[in-house]
């Protein structure tokens, strides 16, 4: 496993580049399969601030240009440290310090099904296992996803209608 940090400042955020991912990662060709994506955030805000980074929305809006870039990054992502943690910044939440994060679940079903959709035949593409991976991955948001939609999803596969 190669675990790759990219490095997030304040200035990167506020122009929306993205070259320390650039960096690191080329969105039109696939990373090594055991490639694992932190991101060592560094968003310095007044201490009276009490949101959440994912509340601050320079920071979704950069993330929202990253995930239109990369949407095969949540795949890349280390999913005990960041997915929750991306998927915040792309989906309406709540935020407690009792709880910890509560999405909205309507939201969260709609991103999930698009990465679903995009990542089955994305990995296909790619020649990697997708029932699985996809399985493995939504479990950790805490979504279960039922066997008979990937043989929707296989059956709908160009050249194979």
């Amino acid at each position: 496993m190669a675990v790759v940090q990219i490095p997030v400042s304040r200035g990167v955020i506020d122009s929306l580049d993205l070259s320390p991912v650039r960096a690191v990662l080329v969105p039109s060709a696939a990373p090594p399969p055991d490639l694992v994506v932190q991101f060592a955030i560094d968003y310095p805000r007044d201490p009276s601030d009490p949101r959440e980074l994912s509340e601050v929305p320079e920071v979704r809006l950069w993330f929202i240009r990253l995930d239109a870039h990369y949407p095969w990054l949540p795949l890349f992502l280390d999913w005990q440290e960041e997915l929750a943690r991306y998927v915040a910044m792309l989906v309406p939440h709540q935020f407690s310090p009792q709880d910890g994060i509560q999405f909205n679940p309507e939201a969260l079903d709609i991103f999930i099904m698009g990465k679903v959709f995009y990542l089955y035949h994305w990995l296909e593409r790619q020649g990697q296992e997708r029932q699985g991976k996809l399985q493995h991955m939504t479990e950790v948001l805490g979504y279960q996803l039922d066997a008979g939609l990937f043989q929707l999803l296989a059956a709908g596969t160009p050249g194979k209608m």
